[in-house]
């Protein structure tokens, strides 16, 4: 899988994935990202890359004439890809987009900053993207945000193949407690069941404890649940 990053800033991203599991899976040649200079894809030589948005109103806006030619050049028609624009109106990530977008082989991804973008590139993106409710100053870290949850989806990166699959939020619950080794500290122990050998009721109260964790730390995920239970009748 290839992750393309388009930014005005990309010395951002040096160094940020040549560690952990994701340094690993490059080595390995499992995926790779190639980060681009907006202003590579400009033809005046002050290599400009916004304007004064009409109508008036503060900051500046990034040209469409860049963004598409960026767009044009850097996206494969061979392979399945994805183009996004981060941007605060976008769709927002979580851990089902990321195993969504895991599913293509190349993820091309434009960083907004300033005002944002000319409205017309909408157009020629597949969707915007949002990590949240709230602002950043760009959208290179919450695109660090991204690619680093899509990676743990795509096979081979992490060392257990079904660790993504059991991690919070996949089917709407908080993962359970983990624990290891000592059993006891400070008078805290581990809980009998997991040190039973009961696969059965380790699963059961794996279970439990997933959504008595939801229940306590985010309730609002289990009304989602039951959203989408009463969806299906």
């Amino acid at each position: 899988m290839k992750f393309d990053v388009v930014t005005i800033f990309p010395h951002m991203f040096d160094h940020v994935f040549e560690q952990g599991v994701i340094g690993k899976a490059r080595q390995k040649s499992l995926l790779d990202y190639r980060v681009h200079n907006l202003r590579d894809y400009t033809t005046d030589k002050h290599q400009t890359v916004d304007d004064v948005p009409f109508g008036g109103g503060g900051g500046l806006i990034f040209k469409i004439e860049p963004l598409v030619k960026a767009l044009r050049n850097i996206k494969d028609p061979t392979v399945k890809s994805r183009t996004i624009l981060m941007s605060p109106r976008g769709r927002v990530f979580n851990q089902e987009v990321a195993r969504e977008l895991s599913q293509v082989e190349q993820v091309v991804i434009f960083c907004g900053r300033y005002e944002g973008v000319d409205e017309r590139f909408t157009e020629y993106v597949d969707e915007e993207l949002s990590i949240g409710d709230f602002i950043l100053t760009g959208g290179e870290i919450a695109t660090m945000v991204i690619m680093d949850a899509v990676s743990r989806f795509i096979p081979g990166v992490v060392g257990q193949e079904e660790a993504p699959y059991q991690d919070s939020f996949i089917d709407g619950l908080l993962e359970y407690p983990h624990y290891t080794r000592p059993t006891e500290f400070e008078g805290k122990k581990v809980p009998e069941v997991l040190r039973s050998g009961h696969h059965k009721e380790i699963s059961c109260w794996k279970h439990e404890q997933s959504i008595n964790s939801t229940l306590q730390r985010r309730p609002d995920l289990l009304q989602k649940i039951k959203s989408y239970d009463r969806t299906k009748d």
